[in-house]
């Protein structure tokens, strides 16, 4: 493959990076200032050869193709119908009925016009794209309203003069420096006003439009550069701007419209590999591990890019081919950009081509100059900072009432800018000036079940912690065989804080006896796995150990030898949140209680319950995390309830999957696992399933529908019909996600936990909900999507939408309602314990409990 400096539009602002070797080329780490590889040489400058690169064909906008979908910038995806055949209604009853405003904004004038597609291409061929559209501009009297990527051309102009043995109008320009330049226009097709395929258009429309605005655009969404956000003390800039989509929803064609921040590193890769410089022996495996999947932002042609290799043997002054010869890149970006690059001998940034790239014929390496290429976004030392996340989250954080301002003012710029107002009439879209009234309901709180049958009634808190201090648990199991596993210097904080859970279990009716107590010398990570294997062998419910600080590294030893090699329910704190402070004194006997309620929580205890009205349900979630160390590598896990109207118990099971690897077989094979538990437990198998799936992105949702839900529900028919079941599974399958741009409001204020709208704002080919189920005390709630993508289960939307929020209420790691069904947080935490600790599928004699809470 060619070697290409950053100059095309194969930018990419997402993806997962590649494991790959580390450089065997290791030296002592030169001073800056100094070249930095003094003993690597490039091809041109050590064999006299010249090295076969050229630069790439230049485009400073998204390209297109004969079809007309936008490459590198997708702005909306394909329609998926995942509706289920003989859905009568989508709509609940229940509940106290309210009026919620949303972040939309009603297309006035929906378009009612043919759009028609060409193909444009230019003699001598013209590589840059702005040059590219300059030059058809000069036309437009002819083209009128039109949308022009580089490539492909929207217009609402048909060109009768085509002559009808090609189908090509030619028109003739000149350029600059005078020469002639004949621009070829061929119809390709037709857009109707009915097709899915008008939306892309109208999304192109509107980002033409939002071009008046003096926006930027940053990979896929535009950003205000003029009313940054800087943040010196940690070198940070916040870019406030918009997320907007245009899309068929119901009834009306709607403009989503979300408040959006861009964190800009004022540090180029430069100053990173500065700080590996000095920091460390291997600057070269550090500044790899550092930079390797993280997305840059080059500033002379404002595109990003994924970071997926360092190339320690190219420099700066490495050469390659042009059509003028070989050029450097010093030489290359001073002609190009006007761009003066300092540091000759610093290493290239490589970033490999997207599978669309390839498809498409672009099949070079990306080549970036570290001090031309900016870092974007925060590093995981950077979210660490909890000043930085706070001084961040002033700004990030909107109230409803701010942010509903923010969108006043969106829609107020392009209804008032001139350039924005003759786009849209060129096109005949017309935008209301207010956002979008819909009607919605709050579902009735639920009542938390206590020992003794004890209840409470949620309020809009929807938290229930102090309820402990009068209540025992649902159901507990006294321990009375544990272990404490210490560092000798923090054996008395230790103590203390057990005598603290003693007393608060036994106020909660729990019993939990003297633990035994195994002081290490010291800390290190063989210290604590010998520990846990002396503990092990005396048969313990459970080990606490203390950890002096947050340490991943001893995190992971310590779940790998409790999880894997000698499996035992474990609970790990820390000396920071256990020993006492001056300041947080009263604050330990909560965090006693919530470590209590924890460990009796993987003994298989109930720490609270719900009214539940189905019995024989088997609620299911499943997620997915992708491995810290190979990023070609995911853990897929299933957790499931074992009917919660008569048991506690539950059913974890952890998949590991390659990157592209279907997941249907894997997830079929634990769901058989889970329905084995079941039986063997209550003797049937459960009447209904209701399956929760997390992490499905939209361009997975047609292999979801098509593939995963279909192959699941056939093996489940077969488990079922052998067990004399001739109507097979009864399954509702709905997938849950969480990153989505809607927000709605009540009274310019959040929602209460229950706000629920299943009408106006959803899809017409979907069975899809949002519900709103936390409570958020600062900023902007953002509501969950659920989109039932079959269901045989006999259960209206009601109930569907009202399970779907009691299932919220159970997760035992917080006694406050969650975002998603208990079921799939509890998938989620488990395979991100997997992914970036454990890495290997945890010891099967776990599967009943919830060990990893």
């Amino acid at each position: 493959m060619n070697n290409l400096p950053a100059n095309s539009g194969h930018s990419r602002g997402r993806g997962r990076g590649i494991d790959r070797n580390e450089d065997s080329n290791r030296g002592p780490a030169p001073m800056l200032g100094q070249p930095i590889r003094e003993t690597l040489r490039t091809t041109s400058e050590s064999s006299g050869q010249q090295d076969s690169r050229r630069p790439a064909q230049c485009s400073e906008g998204a390209e297109g193709d004969a079809r007309g979908s936008v490459r590198g910038r997708r702005i909306i995806s394909d329609v998926v119908r995942s509706r289920p055949t003989g859905l009568v209604t989508k709509n609940g009853t229940t509940g106290r009925k309210i009026t919620v405003q949303t972040n939309y904004y009603k297309v006035q004038k929906p378009p009612n016009w043919t759009i028609y597609q060409y193909r444009v291409d230019f003699v001598p061929d013209v590589d840059n794209t702005r040059l590219r559209r300059g030059l058809l501009s000069e036309h437009r009297q002819l083209l009128g309203g039109y949308i022009f990527d580089g490539t492909v051309l929207f217009c609402i102009t048909r060109f009768k003069q085509m002559p009808n043995s090609q189908n090509v109008l030619e028109l003739l320009t000149r350029n600059r420096a005078g020469e002639n330049i004949l621009i070829k226009i061929k119809s390709v097709g037709t857009v109707e006003a009915a097709d899915s395929q008008q939306f892309q258009v109208l999304n192109l429309i509107l980002r033409r439009a939002m071009e008046g605005l003096q926006l930027q655009l940053v990979s896929r969404n535009f950003f205000d550069p003029q009313a940054k956000i800087v943040l010196d003390k940690y070198r940070v800039e916040l870019w406030p701007g918009y997320t907007t989509s245009i899309r068929q929803h119901e009834s009306d064609i709607l403009l989503c419209t979300e408040i959006a921040h861009k964190v800009m590193r004022t540090d180029t890769l430069y100053h990173v590999l500065s700080k590996a410089i000095r920091e460390s022996d291997d600057y070269q495996a550090a500044f790899k591990r550092e930079v390797i999947g993280s997305i840059v932002l080059t500033d002379y042609n404002n595109k990003t890019y994924r970071v997926d290799d360092v190339d320690f043997q190219s420099s700066p002054m490495s050469k390659f081919n042009t059509s003028e010869g070989d050029v450097s890149y010093v030489e290359y970006y001073k002609r190009r950009y006007n761009v003066i690059i300092r540091d000759y001998k610093q290493p290239l940034l490589v970033s490999h081509p997207t599978e669309k790239n390839i498809r498409s014929g672009a099949s070079h390496l990306i080549m970036l100059i570290p001090e031309l290429a900016r870092a974007t976004g925060l590093t995981d030392e950077m979210r660490s900072n909890l000043q930085l996340m706070k001084a961040m989250g002033e700004h990030t954080r909107l109230t409803p009432n701010r942010r509903i301002d923010r969108l006043r003012v969106f829609n107020k710029r392009l209804q008032e800018s001139k350039k924005s107002i003759e786009v849209m009439k060129s096109w005949n879209i017309e935008l209301d000036k207010s956002l979008v009234e819909i009607p919605g309901r709050v579902l009735p709180s639920e009542k938390i079940v206590f020992g003794n049958q004890r209840r409470f009634l949620c309020d809009a808190r929807a938290d229930w912690t102090m309820e402990f201090r009068n209540n025992s648990m649902f159901s507990h199991v006294d321990i009375k065989r544990w272990y404490v596993i210490t560092p000798r210097r923090s054996v008395r904080e230790t103590q203390e804080f057990v005598k603290l859970c003693i007393r608060a279990a036994s106020g909660m009716n729990m019993y939990i006896a003297e633990p035994r107590y195994d002081e290490m010398a010291d800390d290190r990570n063989g210290n604590y796995s010998q520990a846990i294997d002396n503990a092990v062998a005396r048969d313990p419910q459970i080990i606490m150990l203390v950890l002096k600080s947050n340490n991943e590294e001893k995190y992971s030893c310590i779940k790998k030898r409790a999880c894997v090699d000698r499996p035992v329910p474990s609970q790990v704190v820390t000396l920071r949140t256990i020993a006492p402070r001056p300041e947080r004194v009263s604050g330990l006997m909560s965090i006693a209680t919530k470590v209590v309620i924890q460990m009796n929580a993987k003994l298989m205890g109930a720490p609270w319950m719900i009214e539940l009205p189905l019995r024989d349900l088997m609620t299911v979630g499943f997620d997915v995390c992708h491995s810290s160390k190979n990023k070609n590598k995911s853990y897929g896990a299933l957790v499931a309830t074992m009917d919660m109207k008569s048991s506690t118990r539950y059913f974890s099971s952890v998949t590991e999957h390659m990157k592209g690897q279907e997941l249907s077989e894997q997830m079929s094979l634990k769901m058989t696992c889970a329905l084995k538990a079941y039986r063997e437990h209550h003797g049937s198998l459960p009447e209904r399933i209701l399956f929760f799936r997390d992490g499905v992105g939209d361009g997975q949702l047609y292999q979801v529908v098509n593939s995963e839900v279909k192959f699941l529900k056939e093996q489940l028919d077969k488990i079922y019909r052998s067990a004399g079941r001739e109507e097979g599974c009864r399954m509702a399958f709905v997938v849950v996600t969480k990153r989505i741009n809607t927000r709605y409001f009540v009274n310019m204020r959040n929602p209460e936990p229950g706000t629920i709208v299943d009408d106006i704002i959803t899809l017409p080919e979907r069975y899809d909900f949002f519900l709103v189920s936390q409570a958020v005390h600062r900023g902007t709630v953002s509501p969950t999507s659920y989109n039932v993508i079959h269901d045989n289960t006999g259960l209206s939307a009601d109930k569907i939408q009202m399970l779907s929020y009691k299932m919220t209420h159970m997760y035992y790691n917080c006694s406050a309602t969650c975002r998603v069904p208990s079921v799939c947080q509890y998938a989620h935490k488990l395979a991100f314990l997997v992914a970036e600790s454990i890495h290997r599928s945890p010891a099967s004699g776990l599967e009943n409990q919830l060990y990893f809470l």
